[in-house]
């Protein structure tokens, strides 16, 4: 064995090629090592070989048994699996390098191109368990030493290039610098090969290099030529990044990273940082590597209060442009966020230098992603194929707060690589493209939960990596327009093109929804329905729909001498808060039938919703259908918000609730409906504006045309009005309410609150509870005015039957009951013993940390489980010394493993257990940004439906003369928007039952930790005031749990509804 201090020239340059941190330098050592073992770089797999047989050399045979153990694996046939392949790879992003090292073991020739001279990019990237595997396998902690040594597992941008870099070197990979891929250069003639073009010029060798594969990983910017690109677009998004100097001293080793938070469901951070510091964020990451790295989302208007951005632009482009952003206001934001987050623990923060010597601090904008919508082509001239395949941010680009870039990005590459395997092996154009286009339908889907679990058997096979894998889901001729042959008749596409056309079932025809509507109400007295308009002028018919759909809600005798206005109020309020069919338009309009074209949308949402259910009266409330169940349960909780908030605001006005409100709170079976109560009166502020609700916007005064309507407590609005006062976000049932004293709307971060308690709320949502079956009283019934005498015996009211009916119901699948019977009295307050109780039940859990209870035996477990990850990583130098923990978390950690007998362990499964909790933070966070990226996705998709929509009303409201056969061609398409707009405000509301879920864990979590500080003290010297507080944390905390066991069994029920009603019931 050679010794360290070895005086071969080629040992030396092999350890500055491991040690060497900048592009250049790989390059020059190297360089330096070829030359010395006399050998040209570049040359294929050979060279590796050559490399490894020359080099006998302590330091690399660890690497070179990496490497050799990547290469045994059957699929690559020992370097031969492409030997007359020659490729060009454009990019040497972490992507591109990926594949180039991948297509080089297949034994393919490889040459890569960049533009750039070097590596820069600070910004860090989250890895998943098989990325991590993957590049440990490929040598990376002998390049890098301290790869994935913390409690995050992350790896800069610049530092995973360079550790793909050398692997490349080493694998015969041809690099060329400092070169631009403009294009291709197809072949002149038979016998010729495809080349490309390139700036500036480059050796001839280069030049005339002839390849049959080509791979794209030169970034979202650019995509070769032939490729069709989707946009996915949602509200405005700017993110910024900020790279501050890591002096890796004892204090930075101690900060905790963050590994994500987010408003969506912590809003008490983020309203802290306002309040501190006029920041207004949406969420934040903390990671630590060769920088302190801090990624963020910020608010527009925050950016232009603070100075960060000169002016406000509609366009995006121009509004982050260089010359609108002030360089030092956007510096002092940055520094700000990052010293509020770790709490000044970073001490002073001085930023790190970008590419150009300037502070690397930037903004950008994510607004709009782009997917392409193919991931491979093939073309063909004068009888040469060339193989076109795309990776990295030119396939997709990858949304940040997810984590999943590199992760994804490697998972196309290596689909890429087995791409050109099975195009070296003789198959088929059509067939290799097929296979290609099945495995990128999987991508967007995959994450850690839902691959193999056993990331060590990973390897270039699909099959090692993807379960369930089915590799003709795309069939050869669904990819045809895919192949382009020159001088031939373009390949049809053979996907049809959508002609606008109704979808049978869908409630597209006006016809197909006029039967069902005869159908839902046929054999009540003194309905018949007969069109979609004056038949619903006297209330009655849709008194009818809906107790069909409802028959406990009321008995069909009730109706008689009722009023048109009485019924179509009732109506309209009933299916509102027990069907979850938000109003469309007004009851007058309904009555005076002024909004005909309001009224055909309003009946096709009942269609669309209902339309599944299997015609037998009273089966909507046995089960019902899932489409407006989410709809239906963010209702009552913003019903619940609001008489919540109506009721802290009489105790804090008059020290004790009002005697009716404290009455109406627990209505007695018994007791008469008050004459005032017959029909539901709005707000006395909001009375004026009931007239026009249907056809003004209650806050701006303009025009409102069917696709724009958002109803909300009982006034209709435009969705780009119904946003927050302050921070001017959507605002979303559930999380907003509104300002007794000025009246605005506000989401639940900026509702102002009484001062003496601005300090413990959150958001205004501490105090809230999800609604149980006595909250949301269905209205009454719409029963004729009776005189006082004539009151005494009154007809039972709907509310009460919907009480009795719950629990019965519920062993039937019913409609939504989400927190016990009403008549069941609430559990009694915990006793202060039961403390000890909890105390014995958190010390056998680790839910604090977002892990599953372990019990010491389970502790064993997790320690053999760290021991055989370690070994099986065959690398003894990742033992780190430590991690650094925070210390409020050892000390919790500490009294657990006393108490559980497991001290001796402890170090073991400490750091496991601290691993998998910030796993499972990153989980939750990750969660949280898919939820906030798809509400932004769907409101961007609204928007335009309410375009496309306003401009069909104005053609069919038009006095012109068109013909009656246009008018109903746009008015079945106005129909199909309506439909489109129902489905996804749906989907908005499953959304946002996902947030209150991501809400109550995350006020678990803090009220576990909370709990915890106060068992952790001797209760002999726990004073008075210790333990009252100890008791009010311990009832929080079991409210947030039987709020979110409501949440559970809402979700059970729904599911178990939607199996009984079979496929198809969404509406």
């Amino acid at each position: 064995m050679a010794s360290p201090t070895s005086s071969n020239p080629a040992h030396a340059h092999f350890e500055s090629f491991l040690q060497a941190q900048q592009c250049r330098d790989v390059l020059t050592s190297f360089q330096g090592l070829c030359e010395a073992l006399g050998l040209q770089p570049g040359g294929g797999l050979s060279q590796y070989h050559k490399i490894k047989a020359q080099l006998n050399y302590w330091s690399a045979k660890s690497l070179w048994a990496k490497l050799d153990k990547r290469a045994s694996h059957s699929v690559y046939q020992q370097g031969r699996a492409c030997p007359n392949i020659k490729c060009l790879v454009v990019g040497a992003g972490p992507c591109g390098l990926r594949a180039a090292v991948e297509l080089a073991m297949l034994g393919a020739r490889v040459v890569l191109v960049e533009k750039r001279t070097k590596f820069s990019r600070h910004n860090v990237l989250h890895l998943w368990p098989f990325t991590i595997h993957d590049l440990r396998a490929l040598g990376a902690k002998k390049f890098y030493g301290r790869f994935c040594t913390g409690t995050l597992d992350h790896i800069s941008i610049r530092q995973l290039q360079l550790l793909l870099l050398k692997v490349a070197l080493l694998l015969g990979v041809e690099i060329h610098w400092g070169v631009t891929f403009t294009g291709l250069q197809p072949p002149p003639r038979k016998g010729c090969g495809w080349q490309a073009q390139l700036q500036p010029s480059v050796p001839a060798q280069l030049a005339n290099y002839e390849f049959d594969v080509l791979i794209s990983a030169a970034g979202g910017k650019f995509v070769p030529e032939g490729f069709k690109v989707r946009e996915m677009r949602g509200k405005l998004a700017i993110g910024i990044t900020a790279n501050f100097v890591n002096g890796r001293t004892v204090e930075e080793t101690q900060v905790p990273e963050i590994s994500g938070v987010a408003r969506i469901y912590n809003q008490s951070f983020f309203q802290s940082l306002l309040k501190a510091t006029g920041i207004d964020l949406e969420n934040i990451v903390y990671y630590k590597d060769d920088t302190h790295y801090f990624v963020m989302t910020a608010k527009k208007q925050c950016l232009l209060r603070l100075g960060v951005l000169r002016q406000d632009w509609p366009e995006t482009d121009r509004l982050l442009s260089s010359a609108n952003v002030v360089p030092e206001a956007l510096q002092r934001f940055a520094r700000a966020a990052a010293d509020f987050a770790t709490h000044g623990k970073l001490g002073k923060l001085e930023f790190a230098q970008d590419a150009h010597g300037q502070p690397d601090v930037s903004a950008f904008d994510f607004t709009s992603m782009m997917r392409a919508e193919s991931s491979a082509r093939v073309q063909e001239k004068h009888g040469a194929r060339l193989l076109l395949g795309l990776v990295g941010d030119c396939l997709v680009e990858p949304f940040w707060p997810l984590g999943t870039g590199v992760a994804r990005g490697f998972l196309a590459a290596l689909d890429a690589a087995w791409m050109v395997k099975r195009w070296a092996e003789g198959a088929g154009p059509l067939e290799v493209l097929a296979e290609r286009e099945s495995l990128y339908q999987l991508l967007s889907q995959t994450s850690p939960d839902n691959m193999h679990r056993n990331v060590a058997q990973y390897g270039l096979d699909p099959a090692s990596r993807y379960p369930n894998l089915n590799l003709q889901a795309v069939t050869p001729n669904q990819v045809r327009d895919l192949y382009d042959v020159a001088a031939k008749e373009p390949v049809q596409r053979s996907d049809k093109i959508d002609t606008g056309k109704t979808t049978l079932g869908a409630a597209g025809t006006q016809e197909e929804l006029l039967r069902w509507c005869q159908e839902q109400t046929a054999g009540y007295p003194g309905v018949r329905v007969t069109d979609l308009s004056s038949s619903w002028a006297d209330g009655l018919a849709l008194c009818a729909l809906v107790h069909h759909l409802r028959p406990d809600l009321l008995e069909p005798s009730d109706l008689q001498g009722l009023g048109a206005l009485e019924a179509a109020t009732w109506a309209l309020r009933v299916a509102e808060h027990e069907l979850g069919i938000a109003p469309v338009l007004s009851a007058q309009a309904v009555v005076a039938g002024s909004d005909p074209l309001g009224l055909i949308a309003y009946l096709s949402h009942f269609h669309s919703a209902f339309k599944s259910m299997p015609p037998r009266p009273g089966l909507a409330s046995q089960i019902s259908p899932g489409t407006p169940n989410a709809v239906l349960f963010l209702g009552k909780l913003q019903r619940t918000l609001q008489r919540t908030r109506a009721k802290e605001n009489g105790e804090e006005a008059g020290g004790k609730k009002p005697r009716l409100e404290a009455e109406a709170e627990t209505p007695k079976t018994e007791e008469a409906p008050a004459p005032e109560s017959i029909v539901p009166q709005p707000p006395p502020s909001q009375q004026p504006e009931e007239a026009g609700a249907g056809d003004l916007c209650a806050l701006c005064g303009d025009r409102l045309y069917v696709l724009e309507r958002l109803c909300a407590d009982g006034r209709f609005f435009h969705r780009s009005c119904f946003r927050c006062h302050t921070c001017e976000a959507t605002l979303w049932p559930g999380s907003y309410g509104q300002h007794p004293g000025d009246k605005h709307f506000y989401c639940l971060q900026h509702l102002p609150q009484p001062d003496h308690k601005e300090d413990i709320r959150d958001g205004g949502s501490e105090n809230l509870e999800l609604p149980t079956a006595g909250d949301d009283s269905t209205p009454p019934g719409p029963l004729a005015p009776t005189d006082p005498q004539e009151g005494a015996s009154p007809l039972p009211r709907p509310t009460r039957r919907l009480i009795r009916l719950s629990s019965p119901e519920r062993q039937r699948l019913s409609s939504l009951n989400i927190t016990p019977d009403a008549e069941i009295e609430a559990p009694p307050k915990p006793p202060r013993s039961c403390a000890a109780l909890a105390r014995q039940a958190l010390e056998g859990s680790f839910m604090g940390w977002g892990v599953p209870a372990q019990r010491p035996q389970d502790l064993m477990i997790l320690e053999k489980e760290e021991e055989e990850s370690i070994s099986s990583s065959e690398e003894e130098e990742e033992e780190d010394d430590g991690v650094p923990v925070d210390l409020e978390l050892e000390q919790a950690l500490m009294t657990l493993a006393k108490n559980s007998g497991t001290m001796v362990k402890y170090p073991t499964w400490r750091r496991t257990l601290l691993r998998r909790a910030k796993e499972e933070e990153m989980k939750r966070f990750c969660k949280a940004q898919a939820v906030q990226r798809r509400l932004n996705e769907i409101e961007a998709s609204l928007r335009d439906l309410e375009a496309e929509g306003v401009q069909l009303e104005l053609a069919l409201r038009s006095q012109g003369s068109t013909p009656e056969q246009q008018k109903k061609l746009w008015l079945e398409q106005l129909l199909q928007l309506v439909q489109k707009k129902n489905s996804l405000v749906a989907e908005e509301a499953e959304l946002m039952i996902t947030v209150q879920e991501l809400n109550l864990e995350e006020k678990q979590w803090q009220l576990d930790q909370e709990l915890r500080g106060y068992m952790n003290l001797e209760e002999s010297l726990k004073t008075a005031a210790d333990r009252q507080a100890e008791d009010r944390v311990l009832k929080k905390l079991v409210d947030v749990v039987n709020q979110r066991d409501a949440l559970i069994r809402f979700q059970e029920e729904r599911r178990l509804s939607e199996l009984a009603l079979g496929p198809g019931t969404q509406g």
